[in-house]
């Protein structure tokens, strides 16, 4: 059986965490931030946990499952 390749897109953009959740990070963060408000752009700033919907096929990118 030969190995699973991982998605080179997808260990870019996502890191698991000690108890094994996976962490992503916000989008609309990176332009036209002048008429985003400091209070929404700080909160975009922080990471997030993905979506239990999205949680398989992010698994499969990664080479997890």
């Amino acid at each position: 059986m030969p190995k699973v390749k991982t998605k080179s897109s997808a260990k870019k953009r996502f890191r698991i965490t000690a108890t094994g959740k996976i962490k992503r990070k916000h989008a609309y963060k990176s332009h036209i931030l002048t008429k985003k408000d400091k209070k929404r752009k700080r909160n975009l700033g922080y990471d997030a946990i993905v979506e239990t919907a999205d949680l398989n096929n992010i698994k499969e990118c990664l080479g997890l499952k």
